[in-house]
C-alpha cells in the first residue's frame, strides 16, 4: 500500500518544465555576455599596456642619448624629425648637432614603428639651473579620446 503523500509528492517533483529552462538558458547567456565583454576590455588594456611599455622605453632611449650629448642643448628641439643624417658609421664626421638630428630622426622612426602613429616632441628650457628636457612620446589609439601620452622632464648637466 503506498502512502497518499508520497503518491503527491511524486506527481508534483515530475521534471523541469520549458520556463524553467529557458529561465537557466537566459541566465547562463547574461553571465557568458559579462565573460565576453571581459575578455574584450581585457584585449584593450593588455594593448594599451603594450603601446605604453613601448613609450616609456622609446622615453628612456631618448633622454639617455641626450645625456650622452649634452651640448647640443636647443639642436634636440629644433630639429625636424624627417631629416636624416648619417652619424653611425666611422666614414662620418658629425658634429653634436648633426647627432642630435640624427638622434631624432631615428626616435621618430622607432616612435612610428611600435606605437601607432606615434611622435617625439622634445622641449629645451635652459632658463632653470640645470637645463632640462621635456621629453613628449604621444600616440593615436582607438578608443582613447584624448590621444594618449607620455611625458618625462630630465636634467641635463655639462651643457
Amino acid at each position: 500500500m503506498r502512502n497518499t503523500f508520497s503518491t503527491q509528492f511524486e506527481k508534483r517533483v515530475s521534471g523541469f518544465t520549458l520556463i524553467e529552462v529557458l529561465i537557466a538558458l537566459i541566465i547562463m547567456s547574461v553571465g557568458m555576455l559579462g565573460i565576453a565583454g571581459l575578455y574584450v576590455h581585457s584585449m584593450q588594456a593588455g594593448r594599451t599596456s603594450v603601446f605604453r611599455h613601448n613609450a616609456v622605453t622609446l622615453a628612456g632611449d631618448v633622454a639617455d642619448r641626450i645625456r650622452a650629448n649634452p651640448r647640443a642643448a636647443a639642436s634636440y628641439a629644433l630639429a625636424d624629425p624627417m631629416v636624416a643624417r648619417v652619424c653611425y658609421t666611422a666614414a662620418t664626421d658629425c658634429t653634436r648637432d648633426d647627432m642630435a638630428l640624427n638622434d631624432i630622426y631615428l626616435w621618430n622612426l622607432q616612435a612610428r614603428n611600435t606605437i601607432p602613429n606615434g611622435a617625439v616632441a622634445i622641449v629645451f628650457n635652459n632658463g632653470v639651473n640645470p637645463p632640462t628636457y621635456q621629453i613628449t612620446i604621444s600616440w593615436t589609439e582607438p578608443g582613447a579620446a584624448p590621444n594618449p601620452s607620455f611625458s618625462i622632464t630630465i636634467p641635463v648637466l655639462g651643457i
